[in-house]
C-alpha cells in the first residue's frame, strides 16, 4: 500500500445520524486552514475541518495517525512524496475516505476551488479487537432503511443516514461516543424513550460530538436530511 494512501470502502452508501440533548455542537460557519486549532480534542480523537485553497501547495508533513476523511466538496488533489512519486485523489461531495497513517508528503488542491474536509485523526492503537458490543436497538438492526454501515475496521465505525422529507425513523440507541459531520442542513425533531422532544436545527458542514443515546428522530424539513458519523470502537 502506497505510504498515503486513501483507502474507498466498497460498501453500501448510507449511514446513521445521531443527536441528543446535551450534545456539544462545533459550528464551523465559515472555512478555516488544516493547521488551524481542532474542532474536537479529546483522548479519542481529534477532529480538524481543512479549507484547502486551489493551487496551493502544502509544506512537507506526515500523518502519525490513522484518519477518517469525510470530503463536504468534490474536487482533486496530488500527494506528492519526497521522491517526486505521485498520488492523485479524486473524490466527491459527502464521501468518505479511509487514511492511514503515512510518510512525508505535500499535497495540492488542484480542483480549482476551495474544498472543505472533516479530518478525524483517532488517537487508539490499530490492532486490538474492541470488546464493546452493539446494543439491541443498534441502529443498523433496527432501521436499515436509513442507517447502514459504510466503513468498519477496529478502530472505528462509519455510518451514513439519509432521511427524507419529513420522514419519521424508529426508536435506536447509540452506546459508544461518535462525531457526526452534517452534509445537509438539518431540522430535526428527537424524542426520548419518556417523550421528552427538542428541535435542532443544523447547517451543512457543522461538525458536533456525541455520547450515549436513546431515542427517535423525524425531519421536518421538506429537504432531504443527510449525515456522516463516525464511532469510536476504543
Amino acid at each position: 500500500m502506497n505510504r498515503f494512501a486513501f483507502v474507498r470502502y466498497t460498501l453500501p452508501r448510507r449511514t446513521y445520524w445521531l443527536c441528543f440533548f446535551g450534545f456539544v455542537f462545533m459550528t464551523a460557519p465559515a472555512p478555516f486552514a488544516a493547521d488551524n486549532p481542532a474542532k474536537i480534542d479529546n483522548d479519542q480523537a481529534r477532529i480538524l475541518v481543512a479549507n484547502s485553497a486551489p493551487d496551493v501547495k502544502s509544506s512537507l508533513h506526515k500523518h502519525d495517525m490513522n484518519r477518517v476523511m469525510i470530503y463536504l466538496d468534490a474536487g482533486k488533489m496530488t500527494l506528492t512524496d519526497p521522491n517526486g512519486k505521485v498520488e492523485t485523489l479524486n473524490f466527491k461531495a459527502g464521501e468518505v475516505l479511509w487514511s492511514p497513517a503515512g510518510g512525508l508528503h505535500t499535497s495540492l488542491n488542484v480542483s480549482g476551488h476551495a474544498v472543505r474536509i472533516v479530518e478525524v485523526e483517532l488517537k487508539s492503537k490499530p490492532g486490538r479487537a474492541s470488546t464493546l458490543q452493539q446494543p439491541a436497538l443498534d441502529p443498523v438492526k433496527v432501521d436499515p432503511k436509513r442507517y447502514k454501515v459504510e466503513l468498519e475496521n477496529d478502530q472505528v465505525r462509519v455510518f451514513r443516514v439519509r432521511y427524507g422529507p419529513h420522514d419519521k425513523g424508529v426508536m435506536h440507541e447509540h452506546t459508544l461516543n461518535r462525531v457526526i459531520t452534517f452534509i445537509t442542513d438539518g431540522n430535526m425533531k428527537v424524542t426520548t424513550p419518556d417523550g421528552e422532544s427538542k428541535i435542532l436545527k443544523t447547517a451543512a458542514g457543522d461538525v458536533t460530538w456525541g455520547g450515549p443515546a436513546k431515542h427517535t428522530e423525524e425531519n421536518l424539513s421538506d429537504q432531504p436530511f443527510e449525515v456522516v458519523v463516525v464511532e469510536f470502537k476504543q
